[in-house]
């Protein structure tokens, strides 16, 4: 089976040169403009504990955020599949870096937090909308997105029990 390749490309402009550029670790902005296409430009930095604006997004908002959207993305792929009406979901998702004394850090874990509403609390066939339904749907997420399969650390799904929209 033939594999499919999908290439990515952004175009990174930094913008915190100032007078000085770097001659020291705090003559310089950390400042940065992502884009990419006709996609609105993204305004980075480092995060405000390294110097940076905290307006901006930093790379590791970035990644919690790029979590949080891959899961979300498959979540409502497969709930549709499956025929749950999804019609509200939010996240509250954080990710925990550890900082060694070397100044070396990594992430060692994220958590997703969903909270998901439904149209309505059963399905065509008359089968119960449920939170181990939607358990189900948030591991099968899990497994296929494709920013959860690409981290070296664990990425924990802690869903809130599942919301049944009011009739209108």
């Amino acid at each position: 089976m033939a594999q499919l390749l999908h290439q990515y490309s952004v175009d990174l402009a930094w913008t915190g040169a100032g007078a000085d550029g770097t001659a020291t670790y705090t003559s310089y902005g950390r400042d940065h403009t992502l884009t990419s296409g006709g996609k609105p430009p993204l305004p980075g930095t480092s995060d405000p504990g390294f110097r940076g604006d905290p307006d901006r997004w930093s790379p590791e908002d970035l990644l919690v955020g790029a979590l949080a959207q891959c899961h979300m993305l498959w979540f409502l792929h497969l709930a549709a599949a499956a025929g749950v009406v999804v019609v509200g979901y939010d996240d509250a998702a954080s990710g925990t870096m550890r900082i060694e004394s070397a100044g070396h850090g990594q992430f060692t874990e994220v958590v997703l937090r969903p909270r998901v509403t439904v149209a309505r609390a059963t399905l065509p066939d008359g089968a119960r909308v449920d939170d181990d339904l939607l358990a189900d749907l948030h591991r099968r997420a899990h497994e296929h997105c494709f920013i959860a399969r690409s981290v070296n650390f664990v990425v924990r799904h802690e869903p809130t029990p599942v919301t049944v929209a009011a009739a209108g």
